[in-house]
């Protein structure tokens, strides 16, 4: 009976695993760079995709599917921040497209619930967005001394002894 909700939800998972390892990916790079405010924005985001596979696991699992845990694509190993950043516009993008028509899907086949789940991820994924398209905006208005500034500050905090790798 849900059987096309529970292609759509196992869909969003192999999606939102995409994102988490392309995420952590970036963090790790970002990081490594020095780059603390976007590392730990990439971080952030990571640790809520992975919250939304769980919530999509437990929907699936309720309507009596298999959680298929394989993701759509491989992590893309980019290391400049600018196209992290446009890699990461256009993936939250693509996914809040997708969830508005799955949740459409949904309510179409009679299921409210994973229709609302749907429409609370575009919720996210647009957030998500917005914070991506914010940094890349900053980067443009301020070109590498954006970056620069806060390698800068992660310097200055090591050298102060307050931070600890």
């Amino acid at each position: 009976m849900y059987e096309k909700s529970i292609e759509l939800l196992n869909k969003a998972v192999a999606d939102e695993l995409t994102a988490v390892h392309q995420y952590m990916f970036f963090h790790f790079h970002c990081d490594d760079q020095g780059y603390d405010l976007i590392a730990n924005l990439y971080k952030r985001t990571a640790i809520e995709e992975m919250l939304h596979i769980e919530r999509l696991a437990e929907r699936i699992l309720f309507l009596k599917g298999e959680v298929k845990l394989k993701a759509t694509g491989e992590v893309k190993p980019i290391h400049e921040v600018k196209e992290m950043l446009d890699l990461s516009v256009k993936l939250e993008q693509d996914s809040a497209h997708s969830y508005n028509l799955w949740a459409n899907e949904c309510s179409a086949n009679a299921d409210s619930v994973s229709k609302q789940l749907f429409e609370s991820l575009v919720v996210d994924e647009e957030r998500h967005f917005d914070q991506y398209d914010t940094e890349m905006e900053n980067l443009n208005k301020f070109g590498q001394n954006y970056l620069a500034l806060q390698s800068i500050e992660r310097s200055k905090a090591q050298s102060a002894g307050t931070v600890t790798e």
